[in-house]
């Protein structure tokens, strides 16, 4: 075993490899990112930039962490002051036991004092002491990211010692509970992550939108009530990704805004995407009789009646938004899961068409732009977590076969798309019209997009007759 060898950190001989760089190692995973702590953390990470000619970063400055980014822009070092005297007693500072494993970059030995090791070949999220959670109170929601991430067993010593300090769970900064917030969703077990979360209490602290959510209950088209609904979405989309082709995981695995990879986001917008449900949510045919209730629940409201969402797609892509702003989400990330929410219908009705041809796919390709695998993804995980008694397995392959004939046509012609072009721009329309700036103009230059979407119109002098109709109705 050469850890330094894997982790090229040839001419690096002083310091302790700490942290999440050793675990990975030792559950066999590539990582791009090394901690590293060592006395004197800041004239070391300085040294360490210039030896590589790479990039120094101050992340906290009060706690004194640097990051030294490599030229390749992928592979970079966290720089940290050892905390304490020695770094056993750092390590026991830490959070987890499998966080805490040092290798001694100097004495070329592994230095373990918690049992990490032990705790990672048996498969045990463990907490090294229950102080530890009192001075971080983030801790209790990064064993929930663990949980997500590694699947690892909560030893009931954690629990107890979370559930001692749950209500301080929620003091850490938004900034960082959003961190921890797309940790956890990148984990291949989020589902059950959310569920365990939900068991704690915390997940409607989190997302007060959920104690909504669990009021609608399952109908003829969801086996599932709508909060089991969404969690079985997420699990739905890593069980797409973990079987898709090289060509759909690499988007996916692509960070393009956010700081994180796209999956990580639509697993987040696939426990979202029903959000505007309850707010929507109507009932038709008559009130549920107990002794006919198809699924024989005490809180069913009406599941035998019709239950409707009539554009819950639309009012949870607005309802979305100020919670996820709450959180400290960025513009791009917010945009994104938006979308996802009042699109997911979309794919769906788009494969519906009665005369679906490539002008009717090309459409919605250039409507969705980069985002048309994400969209699709989320599609056929909504339709494998909604199985109700009215819905046949000839339903559901109809419309998983539709969507994989949608996505194959996408890329297939990905190579070759180009962005749509800017026509006209809006002080052309304005000398056209003779009009001012205006709702009015908004208006006109949405419609020419859609003509564009659409492909009715692809010249210039197309667009200058598309606008000049508009004159009548001024």
């Amino acid at each position: 075993m050469n850890i330094r060898a894997d982790f090229i950190l040839e001419g690096i001989h002083d310091g302790y490899l700490v942290g999440g760089s050793i675990r990975d190692f030792f559950m066999g995973k590539e990582t791009a990112d090394r901690d590293i702590t060592i006395k004197g953390a800041e004239k070391f990470a300085k040294e360490i930039a210039e030896k590589f000619d790479a990039a120094f970063v101050t992340l906290d400055d009060e706690n004194k962490i640097y990051r030294v980014v490599l030229r390749d822009k992928k592979n970079y070092l966290d720089i940290s002051e050892l905390q304490g005297e020695s770094i056993e007693e750092d390590l026991k500072r830490r959070d987890f036991t499998i966080n805490a494993i040092a290798y001694d970059l100097k004495n070329d030995k592994l230095i373990d004092v918690t049992g990490g090791i032990d705790d990672l070949k048996n498969g045990v999220l463990h907490l090294i002491r229950e102080e530890n959670f009192k001075d971080d109170p983030l801790r209790i929601l990064r064993a929930f990211r663990f949980y997500a991430i590694t699947g690892f067993k909560m030893t009931e010593e954690l629990q107890a010692a979370m559930k001692k300090y749950l209500s301080f769970a929620m003091n850490p900064a938004k900034e960082r509970i959003n961190y921890e917030l797309m940790k956890l969703f990148g984990g291949k077990y989020a589902d059950k992550a959310l569920l365990a979360l939900d068991k704690a209490g915390l997940l409607e602290k989190i997302f007060p939108c959920i104690s909504d959510m669990k009021k609608v209950s399952p109908n003829t088209h969801h086996h599932l009530d709508l909060f089991h609904h969404v969690v079985e979405t997420v699990r739905q989309i890593e069980i797409i990704y973990e079987i898709s082709v090289a060509e759909i995981k690499t988007h996916l695995d692509s960070t393009d805004f956010g700081g994180f990879p796209r999956i990580n986001h639509l697993k987040l917008a696939g426990f979202l995407h029903d959000i505007g449900k309850f707010s929507t949510w109507t009932l038709e045919g008559g009130k549920c009789k107990k002794e006919e209730c198809l699924y024989n629940k005490p809180e069913c409201t009406g599941c035998s009646a019709r239950h409707r969402f009539i554009k819950h797609d639309d009012a949870g892509s607005k309802m979305v938004i100020p919670l996820l702003k709450d959180l400290k989400f960025s513009k791009k990330q917010i945009e994104y899961i938006s979308s996802m929410i009042k699109n997911h219908i979309y794919p769906s009705g788009v494969i519906a068409a009665p005369d679906l041809n490539e002008k009717v796919m090309m459409r919605y390709i250039r409507k969705m732009e980069d985002n048309v695998i994400d969209n699709i993804v989320l599609a056929k995980a909504d339709r494998l977590s909604a199985r109700g008694v009215d819905v046949t397995k000839e339903m559901i392959d109809a419309n998983l076969n539709g969507l994989e004939k949608l996505l194959n046509f996408y890329l297939n012609k990905k190579d070759t798309l180009k962005p749509l072009p800017k026509l006209l721009d809006g002080r052309e329309i304005m000398e056209i019209l003779n009009i001012k700036q205006s709702p009015k103009l908004g208006e006109i230059i949405k419609n020419l997009h859609e003509a564009q979407l659409n492909g009715d119109i692809t010249t210039k002098e197309e667009a200058i007759d598309f606008v000049s109709g508009f004159i009548d109705s001024q």
